[in-house]
């Protein structure tokens, strides 16, 4: 092994992927921020922090240096990252480069951002249609930061689809919904679409050891990246609360959320599920572990930040999601549950 530079490495995607090069014997470099304790973070993995925004191409130069092995951008957002990382092509051997299953798109061309929800096939292989291309929201700026890399002769790249990502650091930590409903002592958990509703979750873990195998193997393709299985969202929200020590009943609600009753950041009225076959075949990728295993990682964090701090400081994605909505709203909850039982 050489030289592996992570751009976005002190964040949660980043530091599974540079724990995993690091474990295979690479040197890393991390282009990060010199904000909160992000350097002293990656110095105590055993990486070398190089300070700097990766859209300043000063700070990009000098984490190059004289070249590496494989470059891993856990942070590019469109074709414009992209470009910038190519202007250097001559000094990256490769690069893995984490997009999104967010650009899948239906037949009609529907897709996770547009009204009316995509049926999609279960599960879905790197072949399925995406989003047009573009500048104009996530998925499209994904499938642009796709459509740079792959449109290139010069440098392999492996492009990474993962699906709701859960880990240690999770920008979105979605399990939080239901590690608070613990915390708060409730005994139910109300789950739209009877909790049949599968969103295929991603743990860091599975992200780091894809970007290891790809990197040992440089050659252009697409893969998922997801967990050995997509979990309904009754069994999520029971897997969270048995590693919790936590006893509550599941309550279906049939069709979507009743306002906030019944809503979950993974209640989609049709399955987003996965196809791993094409990451086994291409790369030998074995999954290091279930969601019941690298959950638990998950939960000891949300723990831990939520003692640190408001939870809406500490995560403040989960409140994005939200968007108006409640996922704790209780009294409506119990209102339902009153109306039920009569």
């Amino acid at each position: 092994m050489a030289d592996a530079l992570v751009l976005g490495g002190s964040g949660q995607i980043g530091q599974a992927a540079v724990g995993a090069l690091l474990a295979d014997g690479w040197d890393v470099r991390v282009l990060c921020r010199g904000s909160g304790d992000h350097v002293e973070r990656v110095r105590a993995w055993g990486a070398e922090p190089v300070l700097g925004d990766r859209r300043d191409p000063a700070a990009l130069d000098r984490a190059l240096g004289a070249g590496v092995d494989v470059l891993v951008d856990v942070i590019a957002y469109d074709d414009r990252d992209a470009a910038q990382v190519l202007a250097h092509r001559d000094r990256v051997g490769s690069a893995v480069v984490v997009s999104s299953a967010a650009v899948y798109a239906d037949g009609a061309g529907r897709s996770l951002e547009t009204d009316e929800f995509p049926d999609l096939p279960d599960p879905v292989g790197e072949g399925q249609a995406t989003v047009a291309p573009g500048r104009t929201g996530y998925a499209a700026g994904k499938a642009a930061l796709e459509q740079a890399w792959l449109g290139q002769p010069d440098v392999p790249v492996t492009v990474l689809r993962p699906g709701a990502i859960h880990g240690p650091g999770c920008v979105q930590p979605r399990e939080w919904t239901f590690v608070k409903r613990a915390l708060d002592g409730r005994a139910v958990r109300v789950v739209a679409h009877n909790g049949e509703s599968r969103f295929h979750t991603t743990s860091g873990a599975v992200l780091g050891e894809l970007v290891r195998l790809a990197a040992a193997a440089p050659g252009t393709r697409v893969l998922n990246a997801a967990d050995p299985q997509a979990l309904t969202v009754a069994e999520i929200g029971a897997v969270v609360h048995a590693a919790m020590g936590h006893e509550a009943e599941t309550v279906p609600l049939s069709g979507p959320p009743r306002g906030n009753v019944g809503l979950t950041p993974w209640a989609v009225p049709r399955p987003v599920v996965l196809d791993m076959t094409a990451a086994a075949r291409e790369l030998g990728y074995t999954a290091p572990g279930g969601y019941e295993q690298t959950v638990e990682a998950a939960i000891e964090w949300l723990l831990a930040a939520a003692a640190r701090e408001d939870w809406r400081t500490a995560f403040p994605g989960v409140a994005r999601m939200e968007a108006g909505r409640d996922f704790f709203d209780y009294a409506a909850e119990d209102a339902h549950l009153a109306r039920a039982a009569r």
